[in-house]
């Protein structure tokens, strides 16, 4: 274009063309997806992943059986074979035994220190002493 206008050729300033609108072009796209591409690749995947369960599962088996053809193999124990801390066996029943010696120590008399004579009270009795006795406090003319 800038050949047909002598003035633009001479400035040196290129052409700019006005931004597209709707009415101008078709308004959609022009090409089409590959299907036939899409769906080889689909095909390729399901494929893959076929085979690649197919051979999980065989060496599973294989394992298995390798296993079982060999009872005498090392079994190894964990207990004599990790040092502590170890994990819990039985993690449940373990919280379960925790929280009752709390709430038993929480809701009943005990000894802390008897040569002190310090006892331990229930937590209700605690706070109806607590409220009735009060804090102790500083006298008011004490010096900071």
């Amino acid at each position: 274009m800038a050949e047909n206008n002598p003035h633009l050729a001479e400035t040196g300033i290129p052409e700019t063309r006005p931004p597209e609108t709707p009415g101008n072009g078709p308004g959609h796209e022009t090409g089409d997806v590959n299907v036939w591409a899409i769906g080889k690749f689909a095909f390729a995947l399901i494929a893959i992943i076929a085979v690649s369960l197919g051979l999980l599962v065989g060496l599973f088996k294989y394992f298995q059986t390798r296993d079982e053809a060999n009872p005498t193999a090392v079994r190894v124990d964990p207990i004599k074979l990790f040092p502590e801390p170890r994990l819990e066996r039985n993690p449940i029943a373990d919280l379960q035994a925790v929280r009752a010696e709390e709430d038993r120590m929480l809701n009943s008399y005990g000894w802390v220190d008897p040569q002190k004579n310090m006892v331990r009270v229930p937590i209700d009795i605690a706070i109806d002493l607590l409220a009735k006795k009060g804090l102790p406090s500083r006298p008011q003319g004490a010096a900071k």
